[in-house]
């Protein structure tokens, strides 16, 4: 039984899929990946998470940047894979790739579709305080995630978890069962199920405007900003012309005028309630436990925060 495929991803999330399917009986004939970024101060090009897991694998790389151009489908068309498998991949695939592999394109999706289609799953399915999300594997059309799923799998989520933290669970999880479910698809015995189109919801990419915190918001929604967000692009607040970036936190009871700062730990007034940082990092500087932070701040209780 022929088993070529095709990994197409890009970020930290899809390494343990593919390190995975390099293991596994499949042949792994290309890893298409985003193309590599400059560093900020353009000293440097950056290559994907995926790109430097696959060199190390001694896998071919290919990042095109217009993958919409005639002669990269006639590429694609030469590999004549049985499948592709897409994890984060980052751009839309073609409807002409669609038709190529005989099982076709096979995606694995950050949420319980409908849920949460597009961009940024992680980060809005906690920034949403969803009770659950998970893992969907599904096949590819045209439509942004809207094809049929024919696996999902379930996690629970509490007010405690970043995106760091269900990013690399969502990634074991995926990584555990996908050549299963890939050998189900190669010997024409998985069940997709189409998906009930009307409770779909998007969540867009995240906008870095968004990021800051605004006081007058409840301590559950404020929370939910700060672990959703992180690592990137981060929650923060604004002191005195600085950026203070929060990592964690958490909810206590205290209350006062939203943004004051009630006491000498560093609790800080929402609407409902107040957060307790745990841990900061100013503008430039390192990031620090509230103590190491504190030590060193003129941030004093009674501060009003913007």
């Amino acid at each position: 039984m022929s088993k070529k495929i095709v990994f197409m991803g890009t970020p930290i999330f899809s390494i343990k899929i593919l390190e995975k399917l390099a293991l596994s009986d499949f042949e792994v004939l290309h890893v298409y990946t985003q193309s590599p970024k400059k560093s900020l101060r353009g000293h440097k090009i950056n290559s994907s998470p995926i790109q430097k897991c696959a060199e190390k694998l001694n896998i071919p790389v290919r990042n095109p940047i217009n993958i919409n151009s005639k002669s990269e489908l006639e590429f694609f068309k030469s590999l004549n894979p049985d499948m592709v498998l897409v994890v984060a991949y980052g751009k839309l695939i073609p409807e002409e790739f669609l038709k190529i592999p005989k099982h076709g394109f096979i995606n694995i999706h950050a949420s319980l579709l409908p849920k949460w289609r597009g961009a940024a799953p992680i980060q809005r399915s906690i920034m949403n305080s969803d009770t659950e999300t998970g893992i969907s594997i599904m096949r590819i059309v045209k439509e942004l995630d809207a094809g049929p799923v024919m696996r999902k799998i379930k996690i629970e989520l509490n007010d405690a978890i970043s995106s760091t933290y269900l990013s690399k669970k969502l990634s074991d999880l995926a990584s555990e069962s996908i050549i299963q479910n890939l050998d189900l698809i190669i010997a024409n015995k998985a069940n997709f199920i189409e998906q009930d189109h009307s409770a779909s919801t998007y969540a867009k990419k995240i906008n870095k405007k968004e990021s800051r915190i605004e006081w007058n918001e409840t301590s559950k929604k404020i929370l939910a900003k700060i672990n959703g967000l992180n690592p990137d692009p981060g929650a923060w607040f604004e002191y005195k012309n600085s950026r203070y970036k929060i990592w964690k936190a958490k909810i206590t009871n205290e209350k006062g005028h939203p943004g004051k700062v009630l006491d000498q730990s560093f609790k800080i007034a929402c609407t409902d309630g107040s957060i307790e940082i745990i841990e900061i990092q100013k503008q430039g500087k390192k990031r620090l436990l509230i103590r190491d932070f504190l030590a060193g701040s003129k941030i004093e209780k009674g501060t009003q925060l913007e």
